[in-house]
């Protein structure tokens, strides 16, 4: 009767994480698991990412920074691993409705934008400071439009739901 028992809360406690997501969300970082597994071990190690930075377009990232990444993992990050750190990742965000009223904070006139220059210095000097590359990087993923703005509604909106609205 014990193993049984123990089986239950081995399948229960491995199941957790699996289901903090829908199927296809998982199905989801499984491809990008893959994507990022590139020796197809299982795992994803210091080269993995090396690789995965260097198909982005980012290259000469240091053997420190991608340690740190890895770091972060408590185990060797296989797909399990790998599906934890998201969702403690995706639970840890503040809710859509905080992040949009911190952004309001800087758009008086309630318009849903605000001007990428101003937003950029104010990432620059107030409180946790961006430097010039997380600048850079957030507005990689986030340009603003030809007018020089930058769309916060939807960029809640893909911090806290992870993809854009339709």
């Amino acid at each position: 009767m014990a193993p049984k028992k123990a089986k239950k809360r081995t399948e229960k406690g491995s199941s957790n994480v699996f289901s903090m997501f829908d199927q296809t969300q998982i199905q989801e970082f499984k491809e990008a698991f893959t994507i990022m597994d590139q020796n197809r071990d299982g795992f994803i190690n210091r080269e993995d990412l090396r690789g995965t930075f260097a198909a982005l377009g980012r290259v000469n990232v240091k053997n420190e920074e991608l340690d740190a990444m890895l770091k972060e993992a408590a185990a060797p990050v296989n797909f399990t691993i790998f599906l934890t750190m998201f969702g403690e990742k995706l639970k840890g965000a503040d809710p859509e409705e905080t992040i949009l009223n911190a952004f309001k904070i800087f758009d008086p006139e309630g318009k849903g934008h605000i001007k990428a220059d101003y937003f950029k210095q104010m990432l620059q000097t107030q409180a946790d400071r961006f430097n010039e590359e997380e600048c850079e990087q957030m507005f990689g993923a986030f340009p603003p439009d030809v007018l020089g703005n930058l769309d916060y509604k939807s960029l809640c909106y893909v911090i806290t739901h992870g993809e854009e609205k339709d």
